[in-house]
């Protein structure tokens, strides 16, 4: 039976009965952002034992609003969410901290079931973002569009470097080429795991996402601008950068429909 690892951070063990959530680190094969290169990233913490540590990535997309993945959230703890941050041990001066007021995650989203998608939450800040220049929203695709084979895009994030490594202190960045739906789910590579709301990325071996990227974004440059076409959520249990095991991510596109909803009701 084929494997799947969510890309969450933990330290303590939230997940133990399901695919294993690996310590702590960063996109493996990526170099080092500018520094507040992409002001839309968020780091989503979690407080345990007296401090708040990394677990997942994920796009301001509203002054109240983070776009993640819905396994970074579906879990009873205290979360809170930092923008504007570059190195996550050192305080710049241009952070942004928030609590939540409230997180809303795909109604058909289930934990036990990865393959099946859905893999998508909102979470709705307790107060608004100020816009500037360390901190901006993302911007979405259009409802539907699909990125054909090839098309150049980048994970970024703040997960392992390598598989069963460290947590970066300093978001990374990647080239994750998409690997088109016709290709990503034949036999040699997800086969039937990956569904049409998924996109893959990556899959040469040495590029990829890995723990503690899930929720951040795949930036893709569509018309001039940089538009997040897709959610972190696993790679294979076999390790992160598994050659033919492109990165998964959730398709936002699919859910474009949704998120307008949910933020119209709140």
């Amino acid at each position: 039976m084929l494997q799947l690892v969510l890309l969450a951070t933990l330290a303590l063990c939230g997940r133990c009965s399901e695919p294993d959530l690996h310590g702590t680190q960063r996109v493996v094969g990526g170099t080092e952002a500018s520094s507040h290169a992409w002001p839309s990233q968020i780091s989503l913490q979690y407080y345990s034992g007296g401090e708040w540590h990394h677990t997942c990535g994920g796009s301001l997309i509203h002054r109240r609003w983070v776009l993640t993945a819905a396994h970074c959230v579906d879990r009873n703890l205290q979360f809170r969410v930092v923008a504007g941050d570059h190195n996550l041990y050192r305080s710049e001066g241009s952070e942004q901290t928030f609590s939540l007021s409230k997180i809303v995650i795909h109604p058909n989203w289930n934990s036990n079931n990865v393959a099946a998608g859905y893999d998508i939450a909102l979470i709705r800040l307790a107060s608004s973002a100020t816009l500037n220049s360390y901190v901006q929203l993302a911007a979405l695709p259009q409802s539907g569009s699909v990125l054909s084979n090839g098309y150049t895009c980048y994970i970024t994030g703040w997960g392992l470097t390598r598989t069963n490594g460290q947590i970066s202190s300093v978001l990374l960045q990647a080239y994750l080429p998409v690997v088109g739906q016709q290709i990503c789910s034949s036999s040699s590579y997800w086969g039937s795991t990956v569904k049409t709301t998924m996109v893959c990325a990556g899959g040469d071996g040495v590029h990829s996402g890995c723990q503690g990227d899930s929720g951040g974004p795949l930036n893709c440059a569509v018309s001039g601008q940089y538009q997040v076409h897709g959610v972190t959520s696993f790679v294979s249990s076999l390790g992160c950068n598994v050659k033919y095991k492109p990165t998964v991510f959730t398709r936002v596109s699919a859910y474009i429909s949704w998120i307008n909803n949910v933020l119209a009701q709140n």
